[in-house]
């Protein structure tokens, strides 16, 4: 095993997913001493163009040359390892793969094979318009075999506000409207609901079954931490209790 595996994080999509991603990665990996944590080279670009602009075409600004670049930034810094804690971000997956030697995670893919492994055949997906738009979760849960719902209209401009209006913006978020928008993917058969959004993983969701969310960012650190050879721990809300790696 290479002692130096250092992970890089292409972030700063949005920067506070970032912040949320490294203390999930952090506090759910076993150490004892600093020296026992993962290695990481963090590149918060906030002011890479909008993700979900570029995807619907109200914003000619392209994100990917940014992505590219800093990309190439963590490599040349020591990288062995990315990710990117933005699902949004993920439309531009295969061309920032082209163009970086460096394996890179797939949130996206990680979090539907995640369902997959644990018997889900439907789920709901809370995301951005651009992600939506994308397929990109449709593309790989028809890979994996699992059917994809989305929101209503209606609901996925409430999701939309909640990200863009209110999590982005450091503003409380509509605790109400977003478990309405829930209630109503479940009652349409879905077994779990995709928080396919980093953002929408920094809400609260007290008052909501643990177990009816798979949540995109939580997937994301738990596969990291095993793809940089460490042990993660303290993910029982997520796994159940024959599959997770204990101490």
């Amino acid at each position: 095993m290479n002692a130096r595996f250092i992970l890089g994080i292409l972030g700063g999509l949005g920067p506070m997913s970032t912040v949320r991603f490294c203390e999930l990665v952090i506090g759910h990996t076993k150490a004892t001493t600093d020296a026992d944590h993962i290695d990481m080279l963090i590149s918060s670009r906030a002011s890479t163009p909008d993700r979900t602009a570029f995807i619907l075409g109200r914003s000619k600004e392209d994100p990917l040359p940014i992505m590219i670049e800093e990309a190439h930034r963590l490599e040349a810094a020591g990288a062995s390892l990315l990710v990117i804690p933005c699902n949004t971000a993920h439309y531009f997956y295969d061309g920032l793969q082209r163009e970086c030697a460096l394996p890179i995670l797939n949130i996206i893919q990680e979090t539907v094979g995640f369902a997959k492994e644990r018997g889900v055949t439907r789920v709901g997906l809370l995301a951005t318009e651009g992600t939506a738009a994308s397929g990109a979760y449709h593309l790989w849960c028809k890979t994996y075999g699992l059917e994809c719902i989305l929101p209503s209209p209606e609901d996925q401009s409430v999701i939309s506000s909640i990200i863009y209006n209110q999590v982005k913006q450091n503003r409380p978020a509509d605790h109400r409207a977003f478990g309405e928008v829930c209630n109503r993917l479940l009652e349409k058969g879905c077994e779990k609901i995709i928080l396919g959004c980093t953002e929408l993983s920094l809400l609260d969701k007290s008052g909501f079954p643990e177990d009816r969310f798979l949540d995109s960012l939580e997937i994301l650190a738990y596969k990291t931490i095993l793809a940089c050879h460490k042990t993660p721990i303290g993910f029982s809300h997520l796994l159940s209790k024959d599959t997770e790696v204990n101490a």
